[in-house]
């Protein structure tokens, strides 16, 4: 075969490997290289490739070169040659085979051994040292794929933030188990975009699906050893390419048009798809790690190395391997990346990983980076949805509020304060006050909105909805770590039942904190962020780091028990009224004050007894509820059309405490109609000529007074669509 094939000068753009119909262009930055090879491969188990052509050609410190004949499905790897210095953060070794960072398919999965390595393990002198074994037999293999895709007029929905609903999800967790989809399709791309997940999802209301990591990954050595792996996929080398183990149609390019195939489907469904990607470190890891891809093509240019000792990278995700951002062909790199999720894939936004990583040039935070520079300026990027996990490991990394404009953040105190409060904690009451109008104190003084503030109470990291309010501690035995691994959850709580309770009563008051807890997310400013299986009560028996537990653990069970159909019932009627009123989704923060030239004010905070709350109120240590009445007319907005957005008379009342306690409601000459209260199911009851209400213990009320000619769905309603 080698003698047939010749490589031609080529071009150093794009990166990659590309294919042109006559053959495949072939592209790779190395600073430091001395020589660069492309290796081919007939399947993707062979040790030995049935070609090796060297690219000489070299623009910009860019590799590259042209090789007529090449086709779609073609199998290959790189070896690249230079100096094997690590003190000096070198680590090239020709004996390696390394994966294309710009590879758009890769199959097969790392085998690990000792060979993957470019030291000797075991060695006394650890990574000082050389292995000469070669490594082919045991690394995945890049596919060249052919870019073309009928995308079928395509368009994406670009649901308003403010408008946004965001649903959580793993690939293979929301289908493996699903009945009614195909089996062949269970836990991949065309069975998350099959007719009954479609059609759950839409019912439910959600507008955005964020998908955890579906780029390629690395399912760690530790973890194989111990019969687990890396389910949750934070572990990436592939960040152009769709993870083929999500894929029921093939292995060899056939995941990247499959992958399409959902993005298409779900868009005509009108729900935008959010990658969750993890750009803070690559599957390498530390510099005792493998050498896969980027440290053997040019570690000392892909890698944040110590200054001091270049031998050791520096490491604030915790995984080390995290990427030298202020290298112009890195940041490159990784806007290439994100650019081309967007425009060949068509994905509506990403949610960053440890994002503070991402704003450490030398080591300190720097909101004013030049990865957010770039994102700001980018005609592609700074037009999608963007969501920063703001934090990470290292030193000044909680950086909720600090990021800049395009962005939100995942709000972490939010999801703190709500779930203090609601398990009984004393001295939330003002920060619940923040956080139920869209954390003003975190975001108003940079003029940024409400919808930077991304809502939740649970998500893939940390306990279920279900199993919050169900478990004291954690049980991660299953990992394989003595129950060590995972937070120690101090907001966690079983209902805060105290003294003897039967079990009748004890489910009863789970599901009613479970109820609690979605209505103040769902009826709070900002985005919601739902995580999948909640809505069905999903638990994974206490495991509140789940990372590593790829079965019926994390897996979603769609047989609905009596419960789950209550509680879906519950989550499809409060996400319809939020949908339904702008006071729900406001663009704009609340003021306090009068609007529009002497109409109402936009907000009152009411005290049980029916008087406004002052500030003496807000400092009381042991209080555990209030009443929040939004008038109608107080949006501090106009439609699309230039007029103001008139909507209902609200009023929110929540008793987080232990006791019964009587509302005094305003307005109480006018009729109310009660939309729900989580300690019962009557919704729609007119409520007339009564001057109070009467809250149980840990319930959330909704009251509204309806204007002329309106009507609101019963549960009956909402229960007819499941």
């Amino acid at each position: 075969m080698s003698s047939s094939l010749r490589v031609f000068p080529g071009e150093s753009y794009p990166r990659g490997a590309t294919y042109k119909g006559r053959g495949v262009n072939f592209s790779l930055f190395s600073e430091h290289a001395t020589s660069v090879e492309v290796c081919l491969f007939d399947t993707p188990h062979d040790a030995i490739p049935s070609a090796s052509l060297q690219l000489r050609e070299q623009t910009a410190l860019t590799w590259h070169g042209f090789i007529r004949g090449l086709k779609p499905g073609q199998l290959y790897l790189y070896r690249v040659d230079g100096p094997y210095d690590p003190l000096n953060g070198h680590r090239f070794n020709k004996q390696k085979y390394l994966l294309d960072p710009y590879a758009k398919a890769i199959t097969g999965d790392v085998k690990w051994d000792d060979a993957l390595f470019s030291y000797v393990v075991g060695s006394e002198d650890e990574d000082l040292s050389f292995d000469t074994r070669e490594s082919a037999e045991f690394m995945p293999k890049c596919v060249i794929i052919d870019p073309r895709f009928d995308w079928k007029g395509d368009k994406p929905p670009r649901t308003p933030w403010n408008q946004t609903i965001i649903y959580e999800a793993h690939v293979k967790g929301l289908t493996k188990l699903h009945m009614d989809v195909p089996e062949l399709k269970r836990g991949t791309y065309a069975g998350l975009a099959s007719e009954p997940v479609i059609k759950h999802l839409q019912s439910l209301g959600i507008s955005a699906i964020e998908l955890l990591p579906i780029q390629q990954h690395v399912n760690d050595r530790a973890l194989l050893e111990r019969g687990l792996t890396n389910y949750w996929g934070y572990n990436t080398i592939g960040f152009f390419a769709p993870d083929f183990r999500y894929s029921s149609s093939g292995s060899a390019g056939e995941q990247v048009n499959e992958f399409r195939e959902m993005v298409r489907k779900l868009h005509k469904a009108g729900i935008e798809v959010i990658l969750d990607v993890v750009y803070n470190h690559t599957a390498e890891g530390s510099h005792l790690g493998p050498t896969l891809c980027f440290r053997g093509i040019d570690n000392a240019s892909y890698y944040n190395l110590s200054p001091e000792n270049p031998r050791f990278g520096m490491d604030f995700s915790g995984c080390g391997g995290s990427f030298n951002m202020r290298h112009p062909r890195v940041l490159q790199f990784i806007m290439d990346s994100l650019r081309y999720w967007v425009t060949e894939m068509h994905v509506d936004g990403f949610r960053f990983d440890l994002a503070a990583t991402l704003a450490r040039e030398f080591f300190e935070v720097d909101k004013l980076s030049t990865f957010f520079d770039i994102i700001a300026q980018d005609p592609v990027l700074s037009l999608v949805k963007l969501i920063a996990e703001p934090w990470d490991l290292g030193p000044g990394g909680y950086q909720v509020g600090n990021f800049p404009h395009l962005w939100t953040e995942w709000n972490g105190k939010y999801r703190d304060t709500i779930r203090k409060f609601w398990k009984g904690e004393n001295g939330q009451l003002s920060d619940l006050g923040y956080r139920l109008t869209g954390s003003s104190d975190l975001y108003e003084s940079e003029n940024r909105k409400p919808f930077a503030s991304i809502n939740f109470i649970t998500c893939h990291d940390g306990f279920t909805l279900r199993d919050l309010v169900s478990y004291q501690e954690k049980h991660n035995e299953n990992n394989g770590e003595e129950n060590r691994d995972g937070s120690n959850d101090n907001h966690s709580w079983n209902c805060g039942i105290e003294g003897p309770a039967d079990e009748i009563e004890i489910t009863t008051l789970r599901i009613r904190q479970m109820k609690n807890l979605i209505a103040t997310l769902l009826l709070s400013q900002g985005v919601p962020m739902l995580l999948a299986g909640d809505e069905l009560g999903k638990s994974n028996n206490g495991n509140n780091n789940t990372y590593c537990q790829d079965n019926e653990t994390t897996w979603i069970d769609w047989n609905f028990s009596a419960e789950a159909i209550d509680l879906l019932e519950f989550f499809k009627l409060v996400i319809q009224i939020r949908k339904t009123h702008p006071t729900f989704h406001r663009k704009k923060f609340f003021k306090g004050k009068t609007l529009f030239g002497g109409q109402a004010r936009d907000l009152h905070w009411i005290r049980p007894d029916g008087k406004e709350m002052n500030d003496d109120d807000w400092s009381i240590e042991w209080t555990r509820s209030l009443g929040l009445l939004i008038p109608g007319g107080g949006i501090d907005d106009v439609n699309k059309y230039g007029k103001r957005i008139i909507d209902d008379t609200f009023y929110l009342v929540i008793n987080a405490h232990h006791d019964t306690i009587d509302f005094q409601l305003p307005y109480s000459k006018v009729p109310w109609t009660l939309l729900f209260d989580t300690a019962s199911k009557n919704t729609g009851n007119r409520l007339t000529g009564t001057a109070h209400y009467t809250m149980q213990a840990r319930a959330f009320a909704l009251f509204c007074k309806l204007r002329r000619g309106q009507t609101y769905p019963h549960r009956s309603d909402i229960r007819s669509s499941i």
